[in-house]
């Protein structure tokens, strides 16, 4: 089952973030507090949403965390996909499929676009299955600020 993420789930959202962020070997980029995560991620200017996956006995399995975008060449909206994660002993059950198979159908015509660290091969190979291919001929930028 795939269902919208609530406020009441925070503290599973927060604890598959951190999971993902540590899978990644990113964990000490994690610098939120649960208020902030709570604000920016259920607050009434919230600009992601989130998705979860619950397993048949009723743990959440893992979570999508998404926002819309648009491309001009296109001239409509799709999605970006900020983190997949399914927790390791829910893997190859469908989560992460059925996460992705969700976010398609919220992009209508448009597309679902996403990262995925060099390293990753399970990722990869899961990616690929579906179908889905790197963008040749693009590289990510990033500019951020420091906190002053």
């Amino acid at each position: 089952m795939i269902r919208d993420a609530t406020r009441d789930d925070l503290g599973v959202v927060a604890e598959l973030i951190r999971s993902l962020a540590e899978y990644e070997h990113l964990a000490d980029e994690v610098v939120w507090d649960e208020a902030d995560l709570a604000a920016t991620l259920f607050g009434p200017d919230a600009v992601p949403s989130t998705l979860l996956a619950v397993a048949d006995d009723g743990a959440v399995a893992g979570m999508a965390i998404w926002y819309r975008t648009y491309s001009t060449f296109e001239g409509r909206p799709g999605i970006w996909l900020e983190d997949l994660f399914v927790r390791p002993e829910h893997r190859g059950a469908g989560h992460g499929r059925a996460l992705l198979e969700a976010l398609f159908d919220q992009a209508g015509a448009g597309r679902v676009e996403w990262s995925v660290l060099d390293w990753n091969e399970p990722s990869i190979r899961f990616y690929e299955s579906l179908g889905a291919r790197p963008v040749d001929g693009w590289l990510r930028y990033r500019w951020q600020r420091t906190p002053t």
